[in-house]
């Protein structure tokens, strides 16, 4: 997040009794709120999460740093190395010398993998943390590969509110898109659609891009309606955003393609990578697949198949991130 240096402000008595320093926020609590609860300490950190031990002998403990990276996965290993591990790799060229690992927190894709690929060098957070504290690394950056702050974002918090007080200090990052340009603060919203622009194939007028991205039932769901209003700021009219399992769906975004008048339907993938959900639900030759639906009701279809991890633009905000939990952990 650019303006990371603008603090929220909870005062030096909360930081030493609930070990926690704010970090980067558009929220201030009010000057009056002079010893305000763990709750409300809680409910106010917005931005950057860190955590800092009030422990003395953990204050006093050497720094030993490690930079985490929490991404879902994915069984499509193409697509694994071209997204996940070449992000993981332009993090570690930020930070050299600084012991990166990557998570997956699904436990399923974890599974598949051992059985598929004969091993896995993937970890869950617990794992990876668990094997970080036992090997006597001291603070650690949690870096979220998540798209939007919805279930899998929560799982990022809950793992860091977890393992946070086993640690001298503990960060984790914002996602992809956070920040929407209020209270001063950066438009992550508009810096993705224009990363996105960078990356696709060119379309003629009758052709409209559908963006298929993942869905939620978290209410972080409504960031969909925001980007889609972003493609128009982007200037991209053709361009509409629909889900696999949020709102909208694929009903929705083809009665908008007909009322537009639209013939032609270029499918792109808005996920990290362009696994299972890009190759079968979205450009699959099933009759239930996005491809299959849209054919029938008369479009000419045709599916970009690239996760937006492999758009360098889309790297760089994600380095852009991975530095904020790392400026955070080096109190900067």
């Amino acid at each position: 997040m650019k303006n990371w240096k603008k603090l929220l402000i909870l005062g030096v008595a909360c930081s030493a009794i609930f070990g926690t320093t704010p970090a980067s926020a558009a929220y201030s609590l009010n000057d009056e709120v002079s010893n305000p609860t763990p709750s409300l300490m809680t409910a106010s950190q917005i931005g950057v999460l860190k955590y800092e031990s009030p422990n003395a002998a953990m204050k006093n403990a050497k720094n030993k740093d490690a930079i985490v990276i929490l991404s879902f996965g994915t069984t499509f290993k193409e697509t694994r190395d071209k997204t996940i591990v070449a992000t993981a790799k332009e993090i570690g060229k930020a930070h050299p010398n600084v012991e990166t690992r990557i998570a997956f927190t699904s436990h399923i894709v974890i599974k598949h993998i051992k059985e598929n690929e004969g091993k896995c060098d993937y970890k869950t957070p617990e794992e990876t943390i668990e094997d970080l504290q036992r090997e006597g690394y001291t603070r650690i950056a949690l870096v979220s590969f998540d798209v939007i702050p919805g279930m899998e974002y929560d799982y990022a918090k809950a793992v860091f509110n977890t393992y946070k007080t086993n640690f001298k200090a503990m960060t984790l990052s914002t996602p992809l898109m956070y920040w929407q340009g209020q209270e001063e603060q950066a438009d992550d919203v508009l810096e993705f659609v224009e990363a996105l622009k960078e990356d696709l194939p060119k379309t003629g007028k009758d052709e409209a891009i559908l963006f298929m991205a993942h869905g939620t039932p978290h209410p972080a769901n409504a960031y969909y309606s925001v980007i889609n209003t972003r493609l128009h700021y982007a200037k991209m009219k053709n361009a509409y955003v629909y889900t696999v399992e949020g709102w909208p769906r694929i009903e929705q975004a083809t009665h908008f393609l007909k009322r537009k008048g639209f013939k032609k339907v270029l499918l792109v993938p808005m996920m990290m990578v362009a696994g299972d959900h890009a190759n079968n639900d979205m450009a699959g030759d099933e009759e239930d697949s996005h491809k299959s639906i849209l054919e029938k009701e008369g479009f000419q279809v045709r599916a970009y198949l690239h996760g937006i991890g492999e758009n360098k633009k889309v790297q760089k905000i994600f380095v852009e991130r991975a530095n904020d939990a790392w400026n955070a952990l080096q109190g900067k």
